[in-house]
C-alpha cells in the first residue's frame, strides 16, 4: 500500500522513479531554487542600521565617574592599578604573618 498521496500519476511515477524535484522543470522546488519566483524579489527590504550606542550610568557609578575614568591617561590609571596591588599585597602578609605568629605560640612538639 502507498503512505503518500500524489495529484497526479505523473508525480507518482516520477516520485517512484526517485527523481529529485529541484531536478524538474516544472515543479514548485524547482522554481524556488532558480529564482523564477517574481515576486520574492519585490518582497526584500532593507534592513535599517542600529542606533549608536549611548553611555548611560551603571549601578553603582554615575556617568560622570564613567566618563572621568575613560578620559584619564592609562599612567594614570597603571599608578593606581598599581598602589592597589601593593595595598593587597601589604594586607595579605599581615594576615600571614599574624597567622604564622598564632601557630608557633599554641602547639608544642611535632612530629616524634
Amino acid at each position: 500500500h502507498r503512505s503518500s498521496l500524489f495529484l497526479k500519476s505523473k508525480c507518482r511515477t516520477l516520485f517512484n522513479q526517485r527523481k529529485k524535484p529541484a531536478k524538474l522543470a516544472w515543479t514548485a522546488l524547482y522554481r524556488k531554487q532558480h529564482k523564477k519566483d517574481a515576486t520574492s524579489e519585490v518582497t526584500k527590504r532593507k534592513k535599517r542600521g542600529g542606533k549608536a550606542t549611548l553611555s548611560r550610568a551603571i549601578a553603582g557609578a554615575s556617568l560622570e565617574v564613567i566618563q572621568k575614568k575613560r578620559s584619564e591617561k592609562p599612567e594614570v590609571r597603571q599608578a593606581a592599578r598599581d598602589a592597589a596591588l601593593r595595598e593587597v599585597k601589604e594586607r595579605m602578609k599581615k594576615v600571614k604573618d599574624t597567622k604564622k605568629a598564632a601557630s608557633k605560640g599554641g602547639k608544642k612538639g611535632g612530629k616524634r
